[in-house]
């Protein structure tokens, strides 16, 4: 298994992103940040992810509560109240690891040989540790995000939520010198957890996969109104990339996050001509397959209490 820390702002699809990762990757740590909702409620959200799982061996860690230089940008209008729809979960008694998630990052960058990032949230975690230890990138096997697009985004028309979010973190990200695999919205909106797909959630039996369907049948009734078959499954198909090849195809090109912009701020500049001036920094996303995604997504969700 890969040796990962997942960085998260839970949101609905990021629990689904733990449920996966904690079964198929070597979870070395969930680290939480601003995003989806403000950082105390994603980090109960976190929470109450991992006791619902019974992956509470895993470290948590909180991390930074704002953008490096904006103010915070919320999806509450997608999460809903507190970032899970709304949903009573028990109340967590799992600690948070003591050490803020920056540091955490870094010291398991010194423990760990090989380790991954699957950053599906805001990077600014990831940014701050950058900053903080300009030597991190030697210690980083691979960095898997979700976030950004080749085509349009979803919190404006040129920019994705995570990105947009703390683009400037983004740049420091994707100009760091680290692998890097970006799974954006033109490959993530393929993914949808549609009334068939809910049924089959359903149909695994168990307490976990109930409260996943709950999740997903919230989300899926907030996207409904923009047309959309079912909430995507964004956050989870970057860990479903990492750790089944078979899921995503990517193509190298040279990513730029516009920072400048007044209508595409957030905006990541994905430059796949053979002419370009820029070397390629990251693999980028371009195909998926959804059938492939269901059957590991479904298999996992099986193996929960």
């Amino acid at each position: 298994m890969i040796p990962t820390i997942i960085d998260c702002d839970p949101g609905l699809d990021d629990v689904m992103a733990l449920l996966l990762g904690a079964r198929t990757l070597d979870l070395v740590g969930i680290t939480v940040t601003h995003g989806n909702a403000p950082l105390a409620a994603t980090t109960h959200n976190a929470r109450q992810a991992v006791e619902l799982a019974g992956i509470t061996h895993i470290p948590l860690a909180a991390g930074m509560a704002r953008p490096l230089l904006r103010a915070p940008h919320h999806a509450l209008e997608i999460h809903g109240a507190g970032g899970l729809g709304g949903h009573t979960l028990p109340e967590p008694s799992v600690p948070l690891n003591s050490q803020h998630a920056v540091d955490f990052i870094i010291a398991q960058s010194h423990r760990v040989p090989g380790l991954h990032l699957a950053p599906i949230g805001p990077l600014t975690n990831i940014a701050a540790a950058l900053l903080k230890d300009p030597t991190l990138p030697e210690r980083i096997a691979q960095i898997c995000l979700m976030g950004g697009s080749t085509t349009s985004g979803n919190t404006t028309a040129a920019a994705e939520f995570n990105i947009y979010a703390d683009a400037e973190a983004a740049h420091i990200v994707f100009t760091s010198g680290i692998p890097i695999k970006m799974v954006g919205l033109n490959v993530t909106r393929q993914v949808t957890a549609t009334p068939d797909r809910l049924a089959q959630v359903r149909a695994i039996g168990t307490r976990t996969a109930r409260v996943a369907a709950g999740l997903l049948e919230f989300l899926g009734a907030q996207v409904r109104r923009f047309g959309l078959p079912g909430g995507a499954m964004h956050d989870p198909l970057a860990v479903a990339a990492l750790v089944a090849p078979d899921v995503v195809a990517f193509e190298p090109m040279h990513v730029a996050v516009e920072l400048r912009g007044e209508h595409t701020y957030g905006m990541t500049v994905c430059d796949a001509r053979p002419s370009r001036s820029a070397p390629p920094n990251a693999e980028v996303a371009v195909a998926v397959c959804p059938e492939r995604f269901w059957e590991l997504f479904l298999e996992t969700l099986a193996t929960y209490p």
